[in-house]
């Protein structure tokens, strides 16, 4: 069945529940000519969550065991032979279930995979047709017991309340473990790299050079993260000289000094720049900006790489202004108009009180602009690898092609490559130093923003 079909079904379900459920709330206080704890709606919405509640569970339970039933059952069509060679077993169970998804396979199908493909669509058809009927008849049954303890005594809202809660705790509980298992398999296969590489070395090393060779490092290369942390550190510092001061002027011009029609106009436009894709910032950084500033080098006797730190982090900065104008222009216009007045009272100009009350009293939220521009340079990908040239050296000269190190990880796990081996869970190495760079930056600006708030509440 389409899903926008099925989709329809449910909410139009779930409406006449929750209508039901109001009406009877209202036709028993009627009757009764008591006064009802809690609102009607609130009795409605109890009636839908004992009716989409059991119907959910059973459908992720239907949903958890049917692919091992449906396994099982093309296994048992397959011979001996088939069955011991684990490979050729996955290889054929997947040609099984493309028979049966009407996508064929490549040859001729023989007998076994034929009856086996037929067998998992009638199992397929039987338990849809099962999942439908336990999920009407629970869905039904939840709602007939919740409509029997609907009275005037019967604490709906609360229940609703505690429902809401629940699901609150349970998106938070959610993002929290999702966190937690990103960090855990980064953690666990960069732990499995540094089996092979001395920490010291991966830390401290200079030079990168992770292919197979016959001498260094047991013939496994050279990790050395220096060169890469540089280059990122380089390429973001470009970016965030761009970027800070032209997005913390845009953002106190549009906030203290243009007219309402213009910043109608301006600020849209200034943050279609945060839509553009990034890939389209590359183009243009690798065919537009990094021939110009090489052809202004020349010009005034500086040797500029068309793909270097400078050009990837220029057209960087470009894109990261909005983050810095947007949020900083929403921060100050939040700072109160009383403090605008009182320093206009004590004999304050407009940039006096732009620099001295303003902007400290929303220094916290302009804290946290800067902060999210930072962690987009540092995690941006493809304007480097487009703009930055890729060359893993450890240099100071801007001008020079260098490398990061997300371009490094997308190196690394790009192609046909042998995921135990050092070359490909660098690339965990690398992005959990990601991680506990960002985490650093978090800790400083929370640190920041709680010494300089205390001044102002």
């Amino acid at each position: 069945m389409n899903t926008f079909i099925t989709l329809a079904i449910v909410l139009i379900a779930l409406s006449f529940v929750y209508t039901w459920g109001a009406a009877a709330s209202r036709r028993v206080a009627s009757q009764t000519g008591e006064k009802l704890h809690s609102r009607p709606p609130y009795y409605g919405l109890y009636l839908v969550l004992w009716c989409a509640i059991p119907a959910a569970i059973i459908f992720i339970v239907y949903s958890l065991i049917t692919p091992t039933i449906e396994t099982v059952i093309i296994q048992s069509y397959f011979p001996q032979e088939v069955l011991n060679d684990a490979a050729e077993l996955a290889n054929q169970t997947r040609q099984v279930e493309s028979i049966a998804g009407g996508f064929g396979m490549f040859g001729e199908p023989a007998p076994y995979q034929v009856q086996a493909a037929a067998a998992l669509k009638n199992v397929e058809w039987i338990g849809k047709m099962a999942l439908v009927a336990l999920i009407a008849v629970a869905a039904v049954a939840g709602t007939l017991v919740a409509r029997t303890r609907i009275s005037p005594e019967f604490r709906a809202r609360n229940r609703i309340e505690t429902a809401i809660e629940m699901l609150l705790i349970t998106c938070s509980a959610i993002a929290v473990l999702t966190t937690v298992g990103i960090v855990l398999s980064v953690l666990g296969e960069a732990v499995r790299f540094f089996t092979f590489v001395n920490p010291i070395d991966f830390f401290l090393g200079t030079s990168w050079n992770p292919r197979f060779s016959t001498t260094g490092h047991g013939g496994q290369g050279d990790f050395g993260l220096l060169p890469l942390l540089w280059g990122t550190l380089m390429i973001t510092i470009i970016a965030m000289i761009v970027a800070v001061p032209i997005g913390l002027m845009a953002a106190v011009y549009l906030s203290e000094y243009a007219g309402p029609k213009f910043r109608f106009v301006a600020k849209p436009m200034l943050e279609v720049l945060a839509g553009i894709p990034t890939i389209v910032y590359g183009i243009f950084a690798a065919f537009t900006v990094g021939p110009f500033l090489s052809t202004m080098g020349d010009a005034v006797g500086l040797d500029i790489n068309a793909t270097s730190a400078f050009t990837a982090g220029i057209v960087m900065g470009i894109m990261i202004i909005p983050f810095v104008s947007s949020l900083s222009d929403d921060i100050i216009s939040q700072v109160p108009q009383s403090l605008r007045d009182g320093s206009y009272g004590l004999g304050a100009t407009r940039s006096e009180t732009i620099r001295r009350v303003i902007l400290p009293a929303a220094l916290p939220g302009i804290v946290g602009a800067f902060l999210l521009a930072v962690s987009r340079a540092i995690g941006e990908t493809m304007i480097v690898v487009l703009a930055a040239g890729n060359s893993p050296v450890l240099t100071a000269n801007p001008f020079e092609a260098v490398s990061t190190v997300t371009v490094t990880i997308v190196n690394q796990l790009t192609g046909d490559t042998d995921f135990a081996s050092p070359q490909s869970l660098v690339a965990f190495a690398l992005g959990l130093t990601l991680f506990v760079i960002t985490l650093c930056l978090n800790v400083v600006a929370i640190y920041i923003v709680r010494k300089y708030r205390e001044q102002y509440e």
